[in-house]
């Protein structure tokens, strides 16, 4: 079996292994166990991956296997991956891990629970994986459908509320990105030929340009539902507040990664001609995302709701600097995307931690905890500093090549939108800053929390994982930025054919 495939396998294994299981305990234990195999095959595709670089192959995607579906449909389970996608498979397998170790006491229905995450994930994964439209399309699907149920029965707050309008706006989206993905399907072939879902078979045509008028929105809006694009981010921040941890975990740090990837891969490089005379008007509704997604998260109390916002704003940038279509701002967006997925997951798997101590999540009733509970309090700290863009952590090696790359547009609206977004970086201090003075420092304003225990052994391993991974791409992100930049080159080929900038 192909190693690609063996993303997909594995999960499944896993969750039949969990069916048959009849002792509660073992369950976290064999998806651990399988999520933990999982992990390392993600570190032996990167090996692969560099070593068959390093050994001159130039092909656009590596480890390329087609399996015929339906043929009167030319459908295929056709995968491949280039630097992208197998930064984006070790992102998810990160954040998979250590959402495993930060549930571990779920008790309620504690095997439905392991097996819709763990079905979250195969979507995820199946979706990086895929060349073949309809076949990522279906991943795509797999990946947003177990939310709904995450949410509904193991969240909190108004989680049938939250749950039922993520789900709506999804499929809202999902809708529109069916109809983008069959208009491009139907005009695959403008000579007569075979029409075709591959996406290395379309690129080498050139779609009709008044076919991309109509489905380049289409498409780009679709994955940007997913993306928090404004004004349809509306479900973000309720979903995030009313998941469970380790949901949390995944849904801002790989299921959002979703909309980036789908609208960088499909939209903008099938599309380009559309895409470079439409971007001003996404452009403006990236731009508002960022500064509005962090002013936003200025005003919020509950701690789920800020880093909600603060996603909205982050997400904003990969999508803003996708757009800005050059080579540096492209990089730029898929390490925001993986920096972005590690720290989010680990804020969020830290506010699970806190409240599961404090059983509240609003600020104003916190305080001194940096006394009390000190490895999770320091762990917050490099989150925020992560988030906020200090250098040697992966936030400001995202950021700074965003801001490069989107200031070397040679047109001055654009330029004066990077600007704009620039003042993202001073909103997100302020809201960092506050919420580490009040939450941690001064003194405890609650009798009751002055004997709270500290991070317990499970719980070390999510959140160190996390900032291992935060830590090395802020020391040490060329390999991975050339890993990217490589795969980059093609679509940036495309690109300056038609937009030479």
């Amino acid at each position: 079996m192909d190693i690609l495939s063996l993303f997909v396998v594995i999960p499944v294994l896993t969750i039949t292994a969990i069916l048959f299981l009849k002792d509660m305990k073992q369950v976290r234990v064999v998806s651990a166990i399988g999520m933990g195999v999982q992990l390392v095959l993600a570190a032996v595709l990167i090996y692969m991956y560099l070593t068959a670089r390093h050994s001159g192959n130039t092909d656009e995607m590596l480890f390329v296997k087609d399996y015929i579906w339906y043929k009167s449909l030319n459908i295929h389970y056709a995968i491949g991956v280039d630097g992208i996608s197998v930064a984006m498979i070790g992102l998810t397998s990160i954040v998979v891990i250590a959402g495993i170790f930060a549930s571990w006491e779920v008790e309620y229905l504690r095997r439905e629970f392991f097996i819709s995450l763990i079905l979250l994930a195969t979507g995820v994964f199946g979706f990086f994986i895929s060349i073949d439209l309809f076949t990522m399309f279906l991943f795509y699907e797999l990946a947003v459908i177990p939310m709904y149920l995450l949410i509904g029965i193991w969240g909190t707050g108004p989680k049938e509320y939250s749950a039922m309008k993520l789900t709506l706006m999804l499929m809202g989206g999902s809708a529109l990105l069916l109809l983008g993905l069959l208009g491009i399907y139907f005009n695959s072939a403008p000579g007569g030929g075979q029409l075709t879902f591959n996406i290395l078979e379309i690129s080498k045509i050139t779609i009709p340009i008044a076919a991309q008028r109509i489905f380049f929105p289409l498409t780009f809006v679709g994955f940007g539902v997913l993306g928090a694009l404004f004004p349809f981010h509306t479900w973000s921040p309720d979903g995030h507040a009313s998941a469970p941890t380790a949901v949390s975990m995944l849904h801002a740090g790989v299921l959002m990664k979703l909309g980036g990837y789908g609208a960088f891969r499909v939209a903008i490089f099938l599309m380009p001609e559309a895409a470079k005379e439409l971007s001003w008007i996404f452009i403006i509704l990236t731009a508002t995302s960022v500064v509005y997604g962090a002013f936003g998260a200025i005003v919020q109390k509950d701690l789920k709701y800020i880093n909600a916002y603060s996603s909205v704003s982050h997400c904003g940038l990969v999508l803003f600097a996708i757009l800005m279509m050059n080579k540096t701002a492209m990089n730029g967006a898929v390490l925001q995307m993986i920096s972005h997925g590690l720290m989010t997951a680990l804020f969020f798997a830290l506010i699970g931690m806190i409240y599961g101590r404090t059983h509240t999540r609003l600020i104003s009733e916190m305080g001194g905890l940096m006394k009390v509970i000190p490895f999770l309090s320091v762990c917050y700290v490099i989150a925020g500093l992560a988030s906020l863009g200090l250098p040697g952590l992966s936030g400001f090696v995202a950021e700074m090549t965003i801001f490069v790359g989107a200031f070397q547009h040679p047109e001055p609206f654009y330029r004066g939108v990077t600007i704009l977004a620039v003042s993202s970086i001073v909103i997100t201090a302020v809201y960092i800053l506050r919420v580490v003075a009040i939450l941690l420092l001064g003194p405890t304003t609650n009798d009751h929390f002055t004997h709270l225990p500290d991070a317990k052994w499970y719980e070390k391993i999510s959140v160190v994982t996390l900032i291992g991974a935060v830590a090395a791409i802020g020391l040490a992100p060329l390999w991975l930025s050339n890993m990217i930049g490589i795969s980059l080159q093609p679509i940036v080929t495309k690109i300056l054919a038609i937009t030479p900038f």
